[in-house]
């Protein structure tokens, strides 16, 4: 399947090299945007304020994640602090990204005064569909690999981007293949935001606005902690491999977050900025019973509201007379007493008695 080391560079223009690392990234930009305005439009928010928001988080990302490789790797700019400002700009932390990113996007939000929740369940598929074609820039830098294996997709790695105390061609020969570590998080992207997407679809009725970010920080931190456990070069924190650290801490937030944020009792969410519009992500607590018009969304009928006051003065005009005795329905309603100055009606005379028939008359 992967036969040769790749080359990292894309392409020159004139003395500039475009390395395939940027260039992996810059796609996933490009189509984390166009997931983005996609999303929005059918979240019931403003798809404009993806354009200017995109560069203000992309920018924080970058520098959170150079500055998280920088310290994973710190062996290789100890002698040339230069190297971690100076191009080729080969190597991001994706945890640092996520962090200062989602304080970025917070600030944006609230610059915007637009529901923080809600974006950040917009932009979580997006992470994942980034994720998963940026990752392919650590193929053709021959980095984010694991041990030895004999399956047909694994990688080659030239001798001189081996770790050199256990993989070195010394040790191993060229023809070693490796676990394209890379590939794994890569194929979990794209399941994750698939995922997300279809969650948005299909549970708006049960979900609250933030909730698809939760589920991001369960689903990337399983992912990275299992991966973890095939790397060599971990930044590592008492022997503890620090991604698998902060993984767990993402999961914990994660689930914590889900629980607490489900509890009963909890206070009502902000609605879309275009809930007419909306139909994907999450309705929210106060407006789970509005009507949208949305069929094949998985919405509940909406529940309309009782007038009791009408009902109430109905069974009022309904009621029986106090007049009419109704203790029986079986008895014939009496006619109305006369009044007392009518004058008195005779009765009719009662009919005569029959004879008593003598028991000595023939039959």
């Amino acid at each position: 399947m992967f036969d040769i080391p790749p080359d990292p560079i894309a392409f020159s223009i004139g003395p500039i090299n475009i390395g395939w690392y940027g260039l992996c990234y810059a796609i996933g930009l490009a189509a984390a945007y166009l997931l983005l305005v996609w999303l929005a439009r059918r979240a019931g928010e403003d798809p404009d304020i993806v354009g200017n928001g995109i560069i203000i988080v992309a920018i924080a990302a970058l520098i959170g994640g150079r500055l998280y490789h920088v310290i994973d790797q710190w062996h290789l700019y100890q002698n040339d602090p230069m190297k971690i400002i100076l191009p080729p700009y080969s190597g991001l932390g994706v945890y640092g990204g996520i962090i200062t990113g989602t304080i970025a996007a917070w600030w944006y939000a609230r610059r915007r005064h637009v529901s923080f929740p809600r974006w950040a369940d917009i932009i979580a598929p997006a992470l994942f569909v980034m994720q998963a074609i940026g990752r392919w820039g650590n193929y053709f830098n021959q980095e984010l690999y694991g041990p030895p294996t004999t399956l047909p997709w694994g990688i080659p790695i030239d001798c001189a981007h081996r770790l050199q105390d256990i993989y070195s061609c010394a040790v191993l020969p060229e023809t070693t293949r490796f676990h394209p570590l890379f590939l794994y998080e890569s194929i979990s992207g794209v399941l994750g935001a698939i995922f997300l997407i279809w969650l948005g679809f299909r549970f708006r009725s049960r979900l609250r606005p933030g909730d698809l970010l939760l589920v991001f920080f369960i689903w990337y931190g399983t992912t990275r902690f299992l991966l973890e456990n095939l790397r060599a070069d971990n930044w590592t924190f008492f022997g503890i491999p620090t991604a698998q650290i902060v993984s767990l801490i993402g999961i914990l937030i994660g689930v914590g977050g889900l629980i607490y944020r489900h509890r009963r009792g909890h206070p009502t969410d902000r609605p879309p900025a275009y809930p007419q519009n909306a139909t994907w992500g999450a309705l929210g607590a106060e407006w789970m019973t509005r009507p949208i018009d949305e069929p094949w969304a998985n919405v509940p009928p909406p529940k309309e509201a009782v007038d009791w006051d009408a009902i109430i003065d109905t069974e009022d005009d309904d009621a029986p007379s106090s007049d009419v005795d109704t203790t029986n329905a079986d008895t014939p309603a009496q006619a109305p007493h006369p009044p007392s100055d009518a004058p008195a009606v005779d009765a009719p005379d009662a009919p005569p008695e029959a004879p008593e028939e003598s028991p000595d008359r023939p039959t």
